[in-house]
C-alpha cells in the first residue's frame, strides 16, 4: 500500500472521532471579549484554545502555551521546517440561523452546522488529523510540522505578532483558512475612518440617527434609523423606491415622541451579510439606509450637506470604489472592492468605516492618496491605514509541492490564485493558504447557518497530510 492509500484508509477510520472533536470545538462561543488577567482576548477564545490544546495534548503531541495567546503543537522534536496556521476564534454568531443554534452543531447531510465549522476550527482539526495520520503511521520524518493555533484571527491578529516576536518563520507555512486549489496572492487591505462634526442643528425635519454594522469586515444586513419631521406618504415612497433599486427590505414603525407634535418613524432595512472581501455577495443595509436618508426631504444644514456627500461617494452597488476614487485593477489579483460596512450618523456627527481589499498592483500612491484627497476636499476627515498586498512566487519548490498533493488526492488540475480575504500567512514570506474547501463551496462562513462538509474535511486531512510527508521526510 502507498502512502497515499494509507493515509486515505486512517482518515477513513478516523473521521468519526475528528467530527466529534470538531464539534467539541463548536460549542465554545469564541468571539473576541473583553481582555481579562491570562485572557488577552476574553473568556470565550481562551476557553476554545486551551480546548484544542487539550485534544492535541490527548494525541500525543508536543505542545507550547505562548502566554495564552497562541498554543502550538510539534509533530516531532526534528528541526522546524513547515508550519500551519489556524485560529480558534470567530466572528459573531448573527441573526438568521434555522439549520441549528449557533454555538450547538449539528450534523446534517454530511455537513457540520455551527459557527466555526469551517472558519476556522473545522480545517483546524483536518490538520491536526493529518498530523495525526503521519506521526502514527510512522511516516519517516527528518522536519518537524508544527501546527500553530491562535485567537485572535477575525480582529487583527495580534496573536500572530505575539507569537512572532518571540519566533522566527518557518521555512514555508500554509494556513487552512481559504480554499483550495492554492492561494499564493492575498489583496492588501486599506480601512479609513471617516468623520465629520457638524457646526449647526436642523431645525423641522431631521435625520435623529442612522446606525448599521458593527464589525469591520462584514457587510452589514441590518440598519436603523430614526426620522422626525418627514411625512409617512414622504417616507412610504422613498422606501419603496430604494428597496426596488436594491433589494433591501424596510419596515416603518411610528415612534412616540412623548409630545405627538411632530411625526417620528424608525425605519428598519434588512438586507444580507458578505464578508467584505466580496461585497457583491450581500446587500449592504447600512448604504441602502444611507441612500434613502439622501433623497428625503431634511432641513437644510450640515447634516444634510454631508449625508449627501457621503452618499454620492459610497453610492450603493459601487462595489469597485469608482466615486471614492480606489478603482484598480490588474491580472494578478482582478479588482479592487470597496464595502462601507459601519455607518452612524446623529444631529450633531457622522461616523463611517470602510474596508477595500485592494489588488496586487495598489500601493498609498495609487489608492490611498487619491481617495483621502477626495473624501478631505468634500470636507471630511480621515483616518486611514494600508496593509500591502501580499504575493508568493508561484513557480517555487513548496507551492509545487502542495499542488501536487492536490493534484494527487483529487485528481484536479493544481493552481494558484488570488483572494480577497487576509489570512495568517498576510506578512510570512513564504506563506500561502491551502484549503480546506473547495473553490466553488460556499460555507455561510461569517454569515448564518455556517457548515462545513465532512468529505471536504476529509479531501483536506488527507491532501495536508500528503504534503507534510512529502515537505517534511
Amino acid at each position: 500500500m502507498d502512502i497515499k492509500e494509507e493515509i486515505k484508509k486512517y482518515i477513513d477510520a478516523h473521521t468519526d472521532e475528528m467530527v466529534a472533536d470538531i464539534m467539541e470545538l463548536c460549542r465554545i462561543k469564541s468571539v473576541k471579549g473583553e481582555a481579562k488577567e491570562g485572557m488577552p482576548y476574553g473568556e470565550g477564545p481562551y476557553a476554545a484554545l486551551m480546548a484544542a490544546k487539550d485534544i492535541c495534548a490527548r494525541y500525543g503531541f508536543s505542545i507550547t502555551n505562548y502566554d495564552n495567546y497562541v498554543i502550538t503543537a510539534d509533530l516531532n522534536d526534528k528541526p522546524r521546517h513547515l508550519d500551519i496556521l489556524a485560529h480558534m476564534d470567530v466572528v459573531a454568531e448573527g441573526d438568521g440561523w434555522t439549520e441549528t443554534a449557533p454555538y450547538e452543531p449539528v450534523v446534517k447531510d454530511g455537513k457540520i452546522f455551527g459557527r466555526g465549522s469551517s472558519d476556522d476550527k473545522g480545517p483546524a482539526m483536518a490538520a491536526l488529523y493529518a498530523m495525526r495520520a503521519v506521526k502514527e503511521l510512522g511516516l519517516p520524518m527528518n522536519k518537524n510540522c508544527r501546527l500553530i493555533l491562535g485567537s485572535d484571527e477575525e480582529c487583527g491578529s495580534s496573536d500572530i505578532e505575539h507569537y512572532y516576536a518571540k519566533e522566527p518563520e518557518a521555512e514555508m507555512t500554509f494556513s487552512p483558512d481559504a480554499e483550495f486549489p492554492l492561494v499564493n496572492v492575498e489583496k492588501g487591505q486599506f480601512r479609513a475612518d471617516i468623520r465629520k462634526q457638524f457646526a449647526d442643528r436642523g431645525q423641522g425635519a431631521v435625520l435623529v440617527s442612522l446606525k448599521g454594522g458593527t464589525t469591520t469586515n462584514i457587510v452589514p444586513g441590518a440598519a436603523e434609523a430614526v426620522v422626525k419631521g418627514v411625512s409617512q406618504a414622504d417616507l412610504e415612497a422613498a422606501c419603496t423606491r430604494v428597496q426596488a433599486e436594491t433589494g433591501v427590505s424596510f419596515e416603518l414603525e411610528a415612534e412616540d415622541d412623548g409630545i405627538a407634535l411632530t411625526e417620528t418613524f424608525r425605519i428598519i432595512a434588512e438586507g444580507k451579510t458578505a464578508h467584505a472581501s466580496m461585497p457583491a455577495g450581500g446587500k449592504n443595509a447600512a448604504l441602502a439606509l444611507l441612500k434613502l436618508a439622501a433623497t428625503l426631504p431634511l432641513a437644510d444644514c450640515e447634516q444634510k450637506t454631508y449625508v449627501e456627500k457621503l452618499a454620492a461617494r459610497f453610492p450603493y452597488g459601487d462595489h469597485l470604489g469608482e466615486a471614492i476614487g480606489a478603482k484598480l485593477s490588474d491580472e494578478l489579483s482582478g479588482e479592487t472592492t470597496v464595502s462601507l460596512n459601519i455607518l452612524e450618523i446623529d444631529e450633531e456627527s457622522l461616523f463611517a468605516r470602510f474596508d477595500s481589499r485592494s489588488c496586487a498592483s495598489a500601493n498609498e500612491e495609487n489608492t490611498v492618496n487619491p481617495v483621502k484627497k477626495l473624501l478631505e476636499a468634500d470636507g471630511f476627515s480621515v483616518d486611514a491605514s494600508f496593509n500591502p498586498p501580499h504575493v508568493v512566487d508561484a513557480d517555487c519548490p513548496f507551492i509545487k509541492t502542495l499542488l501536487a498533493s492536490y493534484e494527487a488526492v483529487t485528481g484536479e488540475p493544481g493552481r494558484t490564485t488570488y483572494m480577497g480575504g487576509g489570512t495568517y500567512v498576510h506578512s510570512l514570506k513564504r506563506g500561502v493558504a491551502f484549503g480546506a474547501v473547495g473553490e466553488f463551496t460556499d460555507t455561510h462562513m461569517h454569515g448564518a447557518n455556517e457548515f462545513m462538509p465532512i468529505e471536504e474535511l476529509k479531501t483536506a486531512a488527507n491532501i495536508f497530510a500528503l504534503s507534510i510527508a512529502e515537505l517534511c521526510k
